[in-house]
């Protein structure tokens, strides 16, 4: 009797198996729906005119797709809310994200190293006060920053603002380095040592080379924020060098004449669409170079 009624059990499990297994695909393709629906309006928004959006539903395809709003909102025009698009300050963001994020991966990864492996008194202390500057708020710095940035010159320069990201990136950048170098053998710096080399020999020979787990995460992570900014670049910037996140606010937020949602809708897109872009090609390699360290040996 129970040879018997094996296979049916057996068919039974397998059963409730594929049907877990599809309500499971199910919930998660609702979650997606939910999470994905306001990027759809906002880009099936961005291709319709200002008398579609008015008459038309909100979810709905456009019945006449138009790149208008998005020639706007890059390049500006003087028929609606604004007589500048984003452009320049895009490109005002490119010149501020990039080298800010070059130099404060750099800085982190040397800082990384010396505190992982070139143990000296104080190295515990120094490490707990940067990591502690990790969790001070934006708006504690305003005030000592702006005081700082003039006192150098470079108040409402764009390298006033990159030197302001550094700064504030160096705890985060050191805390992903050091995590990551503690997990490499320390045996590697002594035969180094024994081997003659020097400091920066060992940096650039050993430690750098088996840092790009740990690089493209912190490319990625400082890349987003210094991108996404907003606070800093309203607080030190000025006409001419603010970057694409204030001038989509300006956007946004004006009230002169008509009030055009599809360039709102375009404008956002194309301020967001650089770290859309870094997430989608290099999701991956994110998600594998914050496991990359956890394990020590």
């Amino acid at each position: 009797m129970t040879d018997l009624a094996y296979p049916s059990a057996k068919k039974s499990d397998a059963f409730g198996k594929i049907v877990l297994r599809w309500l499971l695909y199910f919930l998660l393709g609702i979650f997606a729906l939910y999470y994905l629906m306001p990027l759809f309006v906002m880009v099936t928004t961005s291709l319709k005119s200002l008398e579609e959006i008015r008459t038309g539903s909100l979810v709905a395809l456009p019945r006449e797709v138009t790149f208008d709003a998005w020639r706007t909102a890059w390049s500006g025009a003087c028929t609606g809310i604004q007589c500048e698009g984003l452009r320049p300050y895009f490109w005002n963001s490119v010149m501020l994200a990039v080298p800010a994020v070059m130099i404060s991966t750099f800085i982190g990864a040397l800082n990384g190293y010396v505190v992982a492996q070139w143990r000296f008194p104080g190295a515990n202390i120094i490490f707990s006060l940067m990591l502690f500057g990790c969790f001070i708020p934006f708006q504690v710095v305003l005030l000592p920053m702006a005081r700082l940035l003039g006192m150098m010159g470079i108040a409402g320069t764009i390298p006033g603002l990159i030197f302001v990201h550094v700064i504030y990136g160096i705890g985060f950048t050191t805390l992903f380095f050091r995590n990551y170098y503690v997990s490499i053998p320390s045996e590697l710096t002594k035969a180094a040592k024994v081997d003659g080399a020097g400091f920066f020999r060992i940096f650039w020979s050993i430690f750098l080379p088996l840092s790009l787990p740990i690089i493209v995460v912190t490319v990625i992570w400082q890349f987003t924020q210094i991108w996404n900014d907003f606070l800093f670049g309203v607080s030190f910037s000025q006409a001419g060098t603010q970057p694409v996140t204030v001038a989509l606010n300006n956007i946004v937020n004006s009230t002169t004449g008509v009030k055009e949602y599809n360039v709102d809708m375009a404008a956002a897109i194309i301020a967001a669409a650089p770290t859309l872009l870094v997430y989608i090609v290099a999701g991956k390699y994110f998600i594998r170079g914050l496991t990359a360290g956890s394990v020590k040996g």
